[in-house]
């Protein structure tokens, strides 16, 4: 026997219900339940970059089961339930796929003559950006001037929110000819960083720091990479290098806490360069 969706919404409403319910969930609202959907999300990322396929479906689940927490929230309150999310997602992404549902409908498929690799991308991409603005200002009330910016989560992490809104601004033009005006741009914040330190002025050289992370995150933009998927990768290439040379001085029965700078730099590069010869 398989669990089914249903399942899963009926095992939701008991874990909520005030009587026979669990105590942890019945105490939880929308902004407890958050700091646990932005977990799950990144779990998810975690798995597929470490390619750990086994471990996707209960990451998934995981992440699934948030959505139906706000499912039930809303439902409790008589908002929404788990069927208008899925309506409206479904809504939303037959009006915004022209190209494959006409009639935005999903009997109305892109007839059979049509393959899909004649459909440009570019087109695709335009249309789905133009699509996505006529929602944006019908949400924004009559007396405020619409934005491009309209709609980017304040919830996201700053780095991907920083490619988000540089990304929004590029498609209308705010935006370098090339990769090389970026660089100058980071050169340039960089030499303001350094101007603040030597005037002693912390904060102004905290406000320019946050700008040199501004630009450096366009330069990943401008590449075509994600900001926050190369710092993780940073970080994960990190601890290893660091486990390196922990696991190093244990083996000299060195304490790491009495290790000198020079001799952690000469295992930090001997890890590097272990790293060299293990790559294809």
């Amino acid at each position: 026997m398989r669990y089914s969706v249903e399942d899963l919404l009926t095992l939701m409403a008991v874990l909520r219900d005030a009587k026979q319910g669990c105590p942890w969930d019945i105490k939880q609202d929308w902004d407890s339940i958050v700091p646990h959907t932005l977990e799950e999300a990144y779990e998810v990322a975690d798995a597929i970059e470490r390619r750990a396929f086994e471990e996707l479906p209960g990451e998934l689940g995981d992440l699934l089961f948030q959505v139906v927490y706000y499912a039930q929230f809303g439902a409790e309150e008589q908002r929404f339930d788990f069927h208008d999310i899925v309506d409206t997602l479904t809504a939303k992404m037959l009006r915004r796929h022209p190209h494959v549902f006409p009639d935005g409908t999903l009997a109305s498929r892109r007839p059979h003559g049509v393959r899909a690799e004649d459909v440009q991308t570019q087109q695709v991409n335009s249309r789905w950006e133009a699509l996505k603005a006529n929602e944006r200002a019908e949400r924004v009330q009559e007396e405020s001037t619409p934005s491009v910016l309209d709609d980017v989560p304040r919830t996201l992490p700053a780095l991907s929110r920083a490619a988000k809104l540089s990304k929004r601004a590029a498609r209308v033009g705010f935006d370098w000819p090339d990769a090389r005006g970026v660089l100058d741009k980071i050169r340039e914040e960089l030499d303001e960083v350094e101007e603040a330190l030597a005037a002693g002025d912390q904060q102004h050289a905290q406000e320019e720091v946050g700008d040199l992370l501004f630009a450096v995150t366009n330069l990943a933009r401008t590449l075509g990479a994600d900001p926050e998927q190369c710092l993780r990768t940073t970080n994960t290439k990190f601890e290893r290098r660091f486990r390196y040379v922990e696991r190093a001085l244990a083996a000299a029965e060195r304490p790491l806490t009495d290790a000198s700078l020079d001799e952690m730099e000469a295992h930090w590069q001997a890890a590097k360069a272990q790293e060299k010869t293990l790559t294809p």
